[in-house]
């Protein structure tokens, strides 16, 4: 039976492409390295988000204003941002009423190379990241660098960056989403932390995400062992 699962999950993986969200995974060395889905590159001037349901990059909006985000940016695999992530952000932010943004966690890479485009899969290492609160909602955003770069790969906890780059991150998901010709800002700042708070942050959107999906590779094994009983008593 082992061999036969073994088998039709290299079919599937053969004719199939896996889902972003659910079917990469966040990779086995995570919190410390995260595999990452790009979704916007900084020569980007629309927002692509990926679309839950299919899997498939879609146009969220055009960018609202001429700047542009200034890193790599996209989605941590198989994490969830609802009970565990919110509960993190009340208590840091010592704000009441604070719930999880219902969608996987986000995360900037910092690189020196340009990449013409996203739907593309990265290796991570967080470093720190960004307490943004959308509303009540609990909007993180975790800052790495990527894998073997040559000139961030080095880096290891938010110290490591230039102030001047961490305000222009700040910037950029402070003013994203605003209105042209209003004052009224709709995400608010709740702090900037380093390594050790992002992996927390990472661990907890994992117990959220299996909390409510369960364990991935737990579910595909039993449906593969259903699929492969019912053909064996056909």
């Amino acid at each position: 039976m082992a061999s036969d699962e073994k088998t039709l999950r290299t079919l599937m993986s053969f004719l199939f492409r896996a889902h972003p969200w659910h079917g990469v995974s966040i990779g086995a060395k995570a919190p410390e390295v995260v595999t990452v889905y790009v979704e916007i590159v900084p020569t980007d001037t629309v927002k692509y988000e990926i679309d839950k349901l299919t899997g498939i990059l879609k146009v969220d909006r055009p960018q609202k204003y001429s700047n542009v985000c200034p890193a790599l940016y996209g989605l941590v695999p198989q994490t969830y941002c609802l009970e565990r992530v919110a509960e993190l952000c009340a208590e840091r932010t010592g704000r009441e009423g604070i719930i999880g943004d219902g969608d996987p966690l986000d995360i900037c890479v910092l690189s020196e190379k340009e990449m013409p485009r996203g739907d593309v899969l990265l290796q991570a290492i967080p470093i720190g990241g960004l307490r943004l609160i959308d509303g009540d909602e609990a909007d993180d955003k975790i800052i790495a660098v990527m894998q073997g770069d040559a000139v961030y790969s080095g880096w290891r906890n938010i110290q490591d960056c230039p102030a001047p780059l961490i305000e222009r991150l700040t910037h950029y998901f402070l003013t994203y989403k605003d209105l042209p010709g209003t004052s009224d800002r709709k995400v608010e700042m709740g702090g900037v932390y380093g390594r050790d708070e992002a992996l927390e942050v990472i661990r907890r959107s994992r117990e959220d995400y299996q909390n409510h999906f369960g364990n991935i590779e737990d579910l595909i094994s039993a449906a593969l062992r259903k699929t492969i009983g019912s053909l064996m008593h056909e």
